[in-house]
C-alpha cells in the first residue's frame, strides 16, 4: 500500500516548519515568492496531493463558523451614470443576487462607480488597496472599456457578463446559446414548425452571435421547407449610433413587414425591443394570427411566454466563486480564465398557446397585402 505524502513530509525535505508548507501551498502571500514556488515544486516531486477528508471536513468548519472581521467586496461598474444601470433589470438582479449572497456567508458589499468625479482605474486601484479591499466584482462594464490600470495583482476578482474584455478574468455569464434551445425544442415539441427567429443585430454581435448559432443549430434537424431565416433589426456594435431612432425603427418595421410576408411564421421568437410593435404595427394580433416568445423575460406574468433569465444566480455564483478565490489566496489575472454559465427557464404565457397552433387567418393576410402596398408605394 502506498503510503500517502504529507505536509510534514513536506516541510522535512524544504527545511521550513509546517505552517510555511501549508501557507505556501495555499498560495498565501504571506511567503516569498521563491520559497513559495520552491516549496510547491518539492511537494510535486514527492507526489503530494491533499487528502479529500481533510479538505471537505475543513470545508464543513469553515461552513459553519461565523466570518468575523470580513473584507468588503467591492461591486465595480462603468455605467453612463452611477445608478442608471438599474433601469436594467437584469443588471439589478445581478446586484441584488450579489448582495444577498454577500450577506448570506458574511462579507459586506460596496458599490464603486468608475464614472464618480475625479476617479479614474488608478485612483479606484489606490482606494481599494488602502481600504484593505481585496476582492471585487466586475459588473455592468460599457462594452468597448478596459481595465488595464488597476493592479490586478493585489486583487482576487470575478466579472459578470462579457466586459471588459479586458483583463480576461473569471467570469460568470447567461447560457446564451441554452436560453435559445430550450424555446427552439419547446415550440418544434409542441408542435409548431415554421418558427421565425427576430433579434437585434447590436446583441447578436456583443456575443460573438451565440444567439444566432444556436438557431442554426435547431434549424439543422428541421427539413429545409421549415428553416426560416433569422432576421437582424438594427444596427450592430460595430455602426455608429444614428440619431434618428424613429427613423430606424420605422425602417425596422417595413424589414419586418417584408420578412413576415416572405417567410409567414407561425410563432416568433424575439429578442429585439420593438418587435411586439412591430407586430402590431402590420395590425397582427397575438397569438391569433401569430404567437409570440421572448428570450429575455422581464418580469414574467401570464401574459407572455417565453425564457426567464436567472440574473440573481448570476450575481449570487459571482459572490460564491470570489470567496472562494479569496480563500485559496489567489489574487491577481488567471493563468486560464474560466466562464459559468447559467441556464434559463421557461415561463408559459398567453402570448404562446399552450394546446393547438395559432391559424393565420384572413386578419393576417389582409395585413400583409395592406403593408406590401405601403412599402410599394
Amino acid at each position: 500500500m502506498k503510503v500517502r505524502v504529507t505536509q510534514i513530509d513536506i516541510a522535512r525535505v524544504a527545511g521550513v516548519h509546517n505552517t510555511t508548507v501549508s501557507l505556501a501551498l495555499r498560495n498565501s502571500r504571506l511567503i516569498p515568492d521563491a520559497t513559495r514556488k520552491r516549496i510547491q515544486a518539492i511537494a510535486v516531486e514527492l507526489g503530494y496531493s491533499p487528502d479529500p477528508v481533510l479538505q471537505a471536513l475543513a470545508a464543513y468548519r469553515n461552513s459553519r463558523r461565523p466570518l468575523l472581521h470580513a473584507n468588503t467586496i467591492a461591486y465595480i461598474t462603468d455605467w453612463e451614470t452611477k445608478w442608471g444601470w438599474r433601469d436594467q433589470p437584469w443588471h439589478e438582479k445581478y446586484f441584488l443576487g450579489a448582495q444577498r449572497k454577500a450577506a448570506e456567508i458574511g462579507y459586506p458589499i460596496e458599490h464603486f462607480w468608475l464614472g464618480e468625479a475625479g476617479m479614474n482605474q488608478k485612483r479606484l486601484s489606490c482606494m481599494l488597496l488602502h481600504r484593505g479591499i481585496t476582492g471585487a466584482v466586475l459588473a455592468t462594464h460599457q462594452m468597448c472599456g478596459e481595465l488595464s490600470g488597476i493592479d490586478w495583482s493585489r486583487l482576487s476578482a470575478v466579472k459578470i457578463g462579457c466586459f471588459p474584455q479586458v483583463p480576461a478574468l473569471n467570469q460568470v455569464t447567461i447560457d446564451h446559446g441554452s436560453v435559445v434551445n430550450l424555446p427552439m425544442q419547446r415550440l418544434l415539441s409542441s408542435g409548431y414548425k415554421r418558427v421565425g427567429f427576430v433579434m437585434s443585430r447590436c446583441w447578436d454581435d456583443l456575443f460573438n452571435q451565440a444567439w444566432s448559432k444556436a438557431c442554426f443549430a435547431e434549424q439543422y434537424l428541421l427539413p429545409a421547407k421549415e428553416r426560416l431565416p433569422i432576421l437582424h433589426l438594427g444596427n450592430s456594435r460595430y455602426d455608429l449610433p444614428s440619431d434618428n431612432a424613429n427613423q430606424e425603427r420605422s425602417d425596422d418595421t417595413r424589414v419586418f413587414a417584408r420578412w413576415y410576408r416572405e417567410n409567414r411564421p407561425e410563432v416568433i421568437l424575439g429578442l429585439a425591443p420593438h418587435v411586439l410593435t412591430h407586430i402590431e404595427r402590420l395590425g397582427l394580433v397575438v397569438p391569433r394570427d401569430v404567437a409570440y416568445a421572448d428570450l429575455f423575460l422581464g418580469n414574467p406574468g401570464n401574459e407572455l411566454a417565453g425564457v426567464r433569465q436567472n440574473c440573481e444566480r448570476v450575481g449570487e455564483l459571482a459572490v460564491e466563486i470570489l470567496a472562494a478565490q479569496l480563500q485559496q489566496n489567489e489574487f491577481g489575472v488567471p493563468a486560464v480564465a474560466t466562464t459559468t454559465s447559467v441556464a434559463g427557464a421557461w415561463t408559459d404565457g398567453a402570448s404562446l398557446p399552450v394546446a393547438g397552433l395559432p391559424l393565420a387567418g384572413e386578419m393576417a393576410l389582409a395585413a400583409a397585402a395592406i403593408v406590401k402596398a405601403d412599402l410599394v408605394a
